[in-house]
């Protein structure tokens, strides 16, 4: 397990650590719904850098990546940041990833444990491209601020007032000694800000804003009180609701695909999907009120399996129990009853639950 560049100070703040993907993770700080509380009402921290990140540079970049993911690279401005999956000639997934386009370079910015099969998948379609392929996980580290003080935190961090980023926007800005860049990314919770931060100045840009936040009430936030956040936003993880088996328009991932950029890998099984209107099977909510149930539980509709369960939590928002899960097709309409395999009976929600 390949351990967090912070670790010392999480064990300092009483963390308790796990492992995803081959890398450790915080997985709490001894109160996730304190945590969860802060993301929701105030402002948390979360320490994300045991994501991966490749690195592409030569003047066939963009175009060399546009052709292997199902997003618009070549018509991103500089600056900009888009979501994307890289998928099969047969429209499974390799992984997904997100594309932040900058003057020199692209960088991936991938879950954990992604990195070498992204990195292989894309050499060996790299063939006369001016283009190279870089590990940069050792190069950067990811922090997530979350909550609607996130902007007040920024502001006494920055040392002037921050103003909102959109969805996807980037913004290069001193922090605590180093350049780091902020991004948009209000997919778990609207306020979100990213930043990334070079891995060597992670420490000090971890210990500033946890300084600006004192009088935000601003609290470390762990992995478990993240996903929390992630399944009531409705947001599939690739390792947990996405596998090399999905197809991205099972997974409700219409935004990752650009329908007018050209060819790209994969793009006939997408087109021929799209075109078709449906696919035999979705991601959908489920509310399960007291039911415990694990990921990989089967679904039925009378004697017929008709799903599984790929997340769930405990949903502050819901005051029950709630689930991702792909559902055929037929029996996707909110309310719709569907049976565990142990017996219980649970039914269909849309998404998202918050």
């Amino acid at each position: 397990m390949e351990p967090l560049t912070l670790h010392f100070l999480h064990e300092q703040a009483g963390a308790r650590f796990t492992e995803v993907g081959g890398r450790e993770v915080a997985a709490d700080y001894g109160d996730s719904e304190a945590e969860y509380r802060a993301a929701r009402e105030a402002v948390a921290l979360h320490d994300a850098s045991y994501r991966e990140t490749l690195r592409i540079t030569g003047e066939d970049r963009a175009s060399f990546l546009h052709g292997m993911v199902t997003q618009d690279v070549k018509g991103l401005a500089p600056g900009a940041a888009a979501y994307t999956a890289m998928i099969t000639a047969k429209g499974a997934m390799v992984a997904d990833a997100r594309v932040l386009k900058r003057e020199a370079d692209l960088l991936l910015d991938m879950e954990p444990g992604q990195g070498a099969k992204v990195r292989e998948f894309l050499e060996k379609y790299l063939i006369s491209e001016d283009a190279e392929l870089h590990e940069a996980t050792g190069e950067w580290g990811l922090l997530r601020l979350l909550g609607p003080r996130t902007a007040e935190v920024l502001g006494a961090a920055l040392g002037s007032p921050f103003e909102p980023l959109a969805a996807n926007a980037t913004r290069a800005a001193p922090l605590a000694g180093a350049q780091v860049l902020l991004v948009g990314h209000p997919s778990f919770e609207k306020h979100q800000v990213d930043l990334l931060v070079p891995r060597g100045a992670l420490e000090a840009v971890w210990k500033a804003l946890v300084q600006a936040g004192g009088a935000h009430g601003l609290k470390p936030l762990g992995f478990q009180a993240l996903e929390l956040l992630r399944v009531e936003a409705g947001v599939p993880r690739f390792g947990q609701d996405m596998v090399e088996t999905t197809i991205p328009l099972e997974a409700n991932l219409t935004h990752a695909i650009s329908y007018n950029k050209g060819c790209y890998i994969g793009q006939e099984v997408i087109a021929r999907a799209t075109f078709r209107g449906h696919m035999n099977r979705k991601l959908a909510g489920l509310l399960l009120g007291e039911v415990e149930a694990r990921p990989g539980t089967e679904l039925r509709k009378g004697e017929k399996k008709v799903g599984w369960i790929t997340s769930v939590v405990r949903s502050p928002v819901q005051g029950q129990r709630v689930a991702l899960a792909y559902v055929h097709r037929d029996h996707l309409e909110p309310g719709t009853e569907l049976t565990l395999a142990e017996g219980p009976t649970v039914k269909v929600a849309p998404l998202p639950f918050s």
